[in-house]
């Protein structure tokens, strides 16, 4: 027997007026996606993928077709309920990491079990327990100055994750990342999934969707291509021979300079 999806979207479509303008952002747009997928939303400036996140996200919501989450009817719900589902069901990651600049790795990961008012011991001890989970055991009182840009970016991801969504949404996540970082960042992805984490990216990089199981493409406001990714690259090899080259060009420098 099969699940219903995690995720149903039937003719979706967004339009933005802007005086006497209308932008069609989304036009009946029909996907679904399963519990434990890794899928990439790809497409240029302007295909509709920024605005299909929001709504995935329910930060947005379309003008017409039906978002089903988890077997909720997301276009039904009010401000409140949003809000609510949001934090139930979605952690969020996103290109700048959007940390708190004065706050150590453990007080921005505790952040949102602030607001839903959860005694301090259980705060600290969860978020402890998903720093050490993205591999940032013994960094937790670090502020985010004292951090890397790949670091900083699994502190994000580990506030993604404090609430235990079913859903992990990751706007551009390698996008202020070097090469070698962004491998990093996709291992701790990959891991997650492994783990029956269900993720959603979105990337302009066809290097980072190689790494997920499904890439969807959108091109002016429609999904173009749906396709399933044969041997997704596996971060943990790939980092294993980044990681060689690095250390065989450091030799050659320093044997170079030796000479």
């Amino acid at each position: 027997m099969i699940d219903n999806p995690l995720i149903q979207i039937e003719r979706l479509s967004k339009i933005y007026t802007m005086g006497d303008i209308r932008v069609l952002a989304l036009r009946e747009v029909s996907l679904s996606i399963q519990r434990g997928e890794f899928v990439s939303i790809m497409g240029p400036s302007g295909s509709g993928k920024s605005t299909f996140m929001n709504i995935l996200g329910c930060l947005d919501k379309p003008t017409s077709g039906t978002y089903l989450l988890d077997g909720v009817e997301v276009t039904r719900l009010n401000k409140k309920e949003l809000a609510r589902l949001r934090n139930k069901k979605l952690g969020f990651v996103f290109q700048n990491f959007n940390l708190l600049p004065r706050t150590s790795a453990l007080e921005n990961v505790e952040l949102p079990l602030l607001y839903s008012q959860v005694p301090s011991r259980e705060r600290k001890a969860r978020a402890r327990e998903v720093l050490r989970k993205v591999g940032l055991e013994g960094r937790e009182f670090h502020h985010p100055n004292q951090l890397s840009g790949g670091q900083q970016q699994r502190v994000a991801i580990a506030r993604a994750l404090i609430n235990e969504p079913s859903i992990l949404l990751a706007d551009e996540p390698t996008g202020n990342l070097d090469s070698l970082t962004s491998v990093e960042i996709m291992r701790v992805f990959q891991q997650l999934n492994e783990e029956g984490m269900t993720l959603i990216l979105v990337t302009h990089e066809p290097d980072i969707a190689a790494y997920t199981k499904r890439i969807v493409t959108f091109r002016d406001g429609k999904i173009v291509q749906d396709r399933w990714v044969e041997k997704p690259l596996q971060a943990e090899e790939e980092l294993r021979l980044l990681l060689e080259q690095k250390q065989a060009e450091n030799y050659a420098v320093d044997l170079s300079n030796s000479l």
